[in-house]
């Protein structure tokens, strides 16, 4: 019974620590603030603040295109436009991604200009002393007529003082834009100016943000990718927002499976901030090297920002191509990357090979209890030395019912003497704590999971299963509530993990009898409100477990003689 005892605490203490673990570091090791800037002829300049214009009332989203001069993007990944006014890229479409499962369904839409429902947008602009900037209103000139891989655009505008700002927007096939921005002084005296790119967004994620995946603010601070801020800490922050200075990294906002962030010179020293510009309104600011701009001098900075989906291999690919600090953690990998990106690229190469994701987790699934087999085998080995042994375990706990000291002591003799391990069989179970875990992330996390179908009714794996007899099936017209809503696979998984306890020994404590009994139906209700591809993970698991005992228990006869 102890050993029960001590085996439940080891998994919750385990449990706890993983999920656990993120709240400790939030509250015990917070972001600081940074100092002001200075530059060198002790003139500042304004740190990033939010650039605040006045709200605009919604209006339809086709009409707000037409208000502005357009330049049309187009790449195989994107299509949209910037808006002149304000120099905002504030239309982007992401061609290659359905908003839901159904056919023909519309382009997920990520950025919408501001006065819409929704609004999304990025842009770039100058904060500075002693000259005309460009703001929100601001309508520049184009020099190019569409933005697209190979053909890029070039912004300016001439603030009437001698003063000319450009911005050379390029695109690549991906979802990186580049923006080289450049300042001209043409006027009779020095000013101070810092360019800086920005992130505005109106609304909250509709993904949650939770203990597994983060969604809201983010970026790359000081060679760490900060997942801790949250829409309420800004909304708590107030004027002040949150605030860092660090060199390069990049800032933005994460969905689950989109992200908008500004990339900044990697080997500048950047002061970047989060804000709550309003109800619903937030801004991610990085703010570059603030610089003296003399009579007939140039200044250059040259960011980027990234707008689209989190492909793995994409952000992969930016973070070692253009060195940008921890881009591939702007998925939410957490503390078992190093189990589930492996995971991810074998079920990636393995979709690749048969086209179907519920095939690909059907052939993980071999190839995880296949590496496990060893296991398994001294796990069964172990399960026949215990029902050997049961009939002797039986008997002390008669002999010693009055005497629970006593009879600790005699079973762990018994043990010792009979070469037995009571937690062998446990090992197994230990060893696909991660594995499964890491799967449940990657199924989660993971654009390339997103709205791929199995089979039958599994139309996206990522999605509960939805088929449930609890509506007989569809067949009746009502939705029931998540927590009845039990379908076919999590139906499959408690009436195989039932077969698979009913194959192992039974515990000799009636207590222990009672908790493995109910312990497959409460897990069918645990998991019916998780990915489908998890359900079909874990009952071709069951199954090929109860085939590995069936076979193993033939090649033991321990089993066979105790069971009889």
């Amino acid at each position: 019974m102890d050993n029960w005892r001590n085996m439940v605490a080891a998994i919750a203490l385990a449990l706890a620590i993983m999920l656990g673990w993120p709240y400790v570091t939030r509250y015990f090791f917070p972001a600081a603030n940074p100092p002001a800037t200075k530059i060198e002829d002790g003139r500042s300049v304004p740190l990033p603040t939010p650039a605040t214009e006045k709200p605009a009332e919604l209006r339809d989203r086709a009409v707000v295109l037409r208000d502005a001069p357009r330049v049309p993007i187009d790449t195989p990944r994107l299509k949209g436009s910037i808006n002149l006014k304000g120099a905002r890229i504030d239309d982007l479409e992401l061609v290659q991604y359905r908003q839901t499962i159904a056919k023909n369904a519309p382009a997920v839409q990520l950025f919408s200009p501001a006065g819409t429902t929704d609004a999304y947008f990025a842009g770039f602009g100058w904060t500075g002393d002693g000259v005309g900037l460009p703001g929100p209103d601001t309508v520049w000139t184009a020099q190019g007529s569409l933005l697209a891989p190979g053909k890029p655009v070039t912004l300016s505008w001439d603030n009437g003082q001698g003063q000319r700002f450009t911005i050379k927007l390029s695109i690549d096939p991906g979802y990186m834009i580049t923006a080289e921005q450049s300042v001209t002084n043409g006027g009779g005296g020095a000013f101070a100016a810092r360019p800086l790119a920005l992130v505005s967004r109106a609304g909250h994620s509709k993904d949650p943000d939770t203990w597994t995946i983060h969604t809201g603010p983010i970026g790359a601070i000081n060679g760490k990718v900060d997942y801790d801020v949250n829409f309420t800490d800004l909304d708590e922050a107030g004027a002040g927002g949150v605030r860092f200075a660090t060199k390069g990294g990049w800032i933005g906002f994460t969905d689950k499976y989109w992200l908008a962030a500004v990339v900044p010179d990697q080997a500048a020293s950047v002061d970047a901030a989060f804000f709550a510009t309003g109800p619903l309104n937030y801004q991610a600011i990085s703010s570059g090297t603030a610089a003296i701009v003399q009579p007939g001098k140039v200044i250059r900075q040259t960011s980027r920002l990234y707008a689209g989906a989190k492909e793995v291999a994409l952000l992969d690919d930016y973070e070692d191509k253009l060195g940008i600090a921890h881009f591939g953690k702007a998925i939410d990998w957490g503390w078992f990357e190093i189990f589930e990106k492996p995971i991810f690229y074998v079920l990636d190469w393995l979709f690749k090979l048969t086209k179907n994701f519920g095939v690909a987790i059907i052939l993980l699934t071999l190839i995880v209890r296949g590496l496990m087999f060893p296991i398994a085998q001294k796990q069964f080995a172990s399960m026949a030395a215990m029902r050997v042994v049961q009939p002797k375990m039986k008997e002390l706990q008669e002999r010693y019912k009055d005497d629970k000291q006593k009879l600790q002591q005699e079973m762990l003799a018994l043990y010792q003497k009979e070469k037995v391990n009571p937690l062998a069989g446990c090992l197994p179970m230990f060893l696909q704590i991660p594995i499964f875990y890491a799967l449940y992330k990657v199924l989660m996390l993971t654009i390339e999971m997103r709205h791929q179908p199995f089979a039958l009714w599994i139309k996206d794996l990522s999605a509960p299963d939805p088929m449930t007899p609890v509506n007989l099936f569809g067949l009746l017209p009502f939705s029931p509530p998540a927590f009845i809503a039990i379908g076919v696979l999590p139906i499959l998984l408690g009436i195989t993990m039932y077969l698979q306890f009913k194959l192992n020994p039974t515990p000799m404590d009636p207590v222990q009898q009672q908790v493995f009994s109910i312990m497959p139906w409460i897990f069918m209700f645990i998991m019916a409100p998780f990915a489908a591809g998890l359900q079909l993970y874990w009952t071709v698991s069951n199954l090929l477990t109860i085939a590995q005992q069936k076979w193993l228990y033939s090649r033991h006869a321990g089993l066979t003689e105790a069971k009889t």
